[in-house]
């Protein structure tokens, strides 16, 4: 878990998410999160089906977002949880220790929290303020970053997301990123994998 991870928005893409996925899995993304917060039960299930195949060929980890009905029906590697979501006890009971589990958090406290249930990564949210996720809740800063990863285990990994681009992701690998996220400077552009790609060279991928 090091590098750009993707995470899909159809709403902000020009080429629609599966397009995206095949460019960022060429571009040596290894975790995808399949995000959808506006499809049906069905489109939901096929289209992480679809997203699934895509990993599965390329070897790389796929992650469902919130859903885990649909995670365990597409047979996913894991899933990735919000604060409102399905608590993380019982998610692990349902999915299984083998199974990745990321958990979204905000603060000191909330790292250290998921840390302790378990968590397989966290993602530290928003870093900036966004207008990707209208719920992201207000900005906990890199300073807050630099304070989780100094308080908790470097065996948790820890993804940054929000409000990230190519002018502030410097700043928040140095703060202990372990991966970042950023959806709107990514896939609203022409050239998905070469935007990807301009990320990795930052980790030194």
């Amino acid at each position: 878990m090091r590098g750009y991870y993707f995470i899909t928005d159809a709403s902000l893409s020009a080429a629609g998410a599966l397009e995206d996925v095949k460019r960022a899995v060429e571009a040596g993304v290894r975790l995808v999160q399949y995000r959808n917060k506006t499809a049906s039960t069905r489109e939901l299930v096929a289209g992480a089906q679809q997203v699934r195949e895509i990993c599965a060929r390329a070897g790389v980890h796929f992650i469902v977002n919130d859903r885990l009905d649909v995670a365990m029906v597409v047979e996913a590697d894991g899933i990735h949880i919000g604060r409102d979501d399905m608590p993380f006890p019982d998610a692990r009971r349902l999915l299984g220790e083998r199974k990745i589990i990321g958990l979204t958090v905000n603060s000191v406290e909330e790292a250290l929290a998921a840390q302790e249930m378990g968590a397989d990564y966290i993602a530290v949210a928003p870093i900036f303020p966004t207008s990707t996720k209208s719920d992201a809740g207000p900005a906990c800063g890199v300073e807050t970053l630099r304070s989780i990863r100094r308080i908790c285990r470097p065996q948790l990994r820890i993804a940054a997301i929000g409000g990230i681009d190519l002018s502030n992701v410097r700043s928040v690998i140095e703060a202990g990123a372990d991966m970042v996220c950023a959806i709107s400077a990514v896939v609203s552009k022409p050239d998905v994998a070469g935007e990807i790609a301009r990320f990795q060279r930052e980790f030194g991928l």
